[in-house]
């Protein structure tokens, strides 16, 4: 389902780390963080952070 470098992105959702932040954390650029947001955001079928969190502990994609 997920990519693991969406894995990767989703496990610093929960973090307060905006998506810039995270981007400087991974080495890749804000956009590409962006991009892998939207993407996990449109496989969980959410449209916030908090909800794409929540989903993936349900899924247990998240400790």
């Amino acid at each position: 389902m997920l990519s693991e470098r969406e894995l990767v992105v989703l496990a610093l959702l929960p973090s307060l780390l905006s998506a810039g932040e995270i981007a400087a954390e991974l080495t890749v650029s804000v956009n590409t963080v962006k991009s892998h947001i939207r993407s996990i955001y449109a496989k969980l079928s959410v449209s916030t952070r908090r909800e794409a969190v929540r989903q993936a502990h349900e899924r247990g994609l998240l400790a």
